[in-house]
């Protein structure tokens, strides 16, 4: 029989936070603009900007719930208007395991190294009264452990499922394509490190994590959920817990194959675009210059015929997370920095752009992409505002028309370097001009099919002064990549009241 550690107790303790909260719909997500962090390296409750945390450090090194709340300003004066932080449960004792937050033992209590019940909510409560959004990040397929896997592992730790009975006997994934090893394995493969994986084909544990998400859900207010490992969970646990959790839900699919990632989308609202992930970041960084297999991919992904993604405008670009080696790891060209994160931002879909990436960190793999952010004085930097921009162009374009986040991202043109596109019905619509060259590009280009009108004024929004052009009679467009930056358009009138150029 499943039975949780003081379960009736916590969910007391949970339920006296509640408050009414009507839940966010993926829908509304889609005019959302995501900022993620790793809680424990964003920000203090101090405030300190020099407190130690040396780079690729395992351990806590001291960011809170708090801390977050201290430096929402940071964040929505970048334009974003949604949350990602990392897991909130209990962990671990070993804090070399635990401080990320993928090593927990106890669903029903939180980590108390990030806070309290009353700072969780009182983030919550913050981002809310900003018109923000909060997303959370949870994790189903596993428990962490202290021990190695040679040791008996003390079940009796694990809230709820406190039985050997939940678990898969160890075994490592030696197959990425075998569902069978994906879905009852160790998803960290390491008997050294062992992540206990929960037998989530239980009726009694799907009740049990369905129970347990509402309630947090309800609890804390959350708009939405990140969920860690998605495929390593069989297919079928996702909709009963998509429909008990009540909000958008974002899986992460680590897949760069369309037809294994998108399939997922059948059961959840959206996935992390990790296709879209690979693609990008071999076209920018150089690894496959030419842009003939990006636009392979987006091909793929929009076709409605099978193979095709569900509905990409509710999956989630990125090109930066806390598991892969940051963009500025390949490159150190600002230009090409921007050129991703114009792509990403303006891409199809709910964009996500990773704590440090407005910063040009560099971090290479997990743990060195883990950095902490206060050590960056949370300065406003070249970065910070491209994304600034970036963001604002975005919001001016829903603004203008709904159909802006419906709209798929359509390819005008293209070169072995370059890549043109537009997103957006007339009036509302943001063509981009990308590259992979870099800082010592420049170009001048006549760019037709864009749906401005003739005699209408358009600004490239990432260079102001001498980015403004005038249609031509015949719908050509001129316009100037400087320094290998991206070129974003937009029509005057769009722009109006942005703040953008201006206006």
């Amino acid at each position: 029989m499943l039975t949780s550690i003081s379960l009736a107790a916590a969910l007391a303790t949970l339920s006296s936070f509640a408050t009414a909260v009507n839940a966010a719909t993926a829908a509304e997500w889609r005019t959302r603009s995501v900022y993620q962090l790793l809680t424990d390296r964003f920000a203090r409750t101090d405030g300190s900007t020099t407190a130690s945390c040396p780079d690729g450090f395992s351990g806590y090194c001291g960011g809170t719930w708090r801390g977050i709340i201290d430096h929402l300003d940071y964040i929505q004066g970048m334009g974003f208007d949604a949350v990602w932080i990392s897991p909130i449960t209990k962990q671990v004792d070993d804090e070399s395991r635990a401080w990320h937050g993928y090593s927990q033992q106890d669903l029903y209590s939180l980590n108390s190294r990030f806070g309290t019940p009353t700072d969780l909510k009182d983030l919550s409560e913050a981002l809310h009264k900003r018109g923000m959004y909060l997303m959370v990040d949870v994790v189903t397929n596993h428990f962490g452990y202290d021990m190695d896997a040679s040791a008996t592992i003390d079940y009796t730790k694990m809230n709820p499922f406190n039985s050997r009975d939940y678990f898969h006997d160890f075994c490592q994934i030696t197959n990425q394509d075998n569902l069978i090893e994906l879905t009852t394995c160790d998803v960290g493969g390491n008997s050294n490190y062992p992540l206990p994986d929960v037998v989530t084909t239980l009726p009694s544990v799907r009740k049990e994590f369905n129970t347990w998400i509402a309630q947090l859900v309800d609890s804390y207010n959350i708009d939405g959920l990140r969920i860690d490992s998605v495929k390593n969970v069989e297919m079928e646990f996702w909709p009963g817990f998509q429909d008990a959790a009540g909000v958008y839900i974002v899986g992460e699919v680590a897949e760069g194959r369309v037809e294994v990632a998108c399939p997922y989308q059948e059961a959840l609202d959206g996935i992390l675009n990790y296709p879209l992930y690979f693609q990008l970041t071999y076209f920018f960084n150089g690894q496959i210059p030419n842009s003939k297999d990006l636009i392979n991919l987006m091909t793929m992904m929009n076709s409605t015929s099978a193979g095709g993604c569900k509905d990409p405008t509710l999956m989630a670009p990125f090109s930066e997370n806390h598991d892969n080696p940051r963009f500025g790891n390949y490159k150190s060209d600002k230009a090409l920095a921007a050129n991703v994160a114009a792509f990403v931002i303006l891409a199809d879909g709910i964009p996500i752009i990773y704590s440090g990436q407005e910063q040009m960190l560099s971090g290479a793999d997990d743990p060195y992409d883990r950095e902490a952010i206060w050590l960056q004085g949370y300065s406003d930097g070249p970065m910070v505002q491209t994304i600034r921009t970036l963001n604002k162009v975005r919001k001016a374009a829903i603004g203008a028309s709904a159909a802006y986040v419906t709209d798929r991202l359509k390819i005008i043109y293209s070169e072995e370097r370059y890549l043109v596109t537009s997103k957006g019905p007339v009036g509302a619509n943001i063509v981009a001009v990308y590259n992979n060259l870099g800082e010592g590009e420049n170009k001048t280009w006549s760019l037709k099919g864009t749906g401005f009108t003739a005699g209408q004024s358009v600004w490239d929004v990432l260079r102001c002064e001498g980015g403004k052009t005038v249609v031509d009679e015949d719908g050509t467009v001129q316009a100037n990549v400087v320094g290998g930056m991206p070129i974003v358009l937009g029509c005057e009138e769009m722009l109006k009241g942005t703040g953008l150029c201006g206006f």
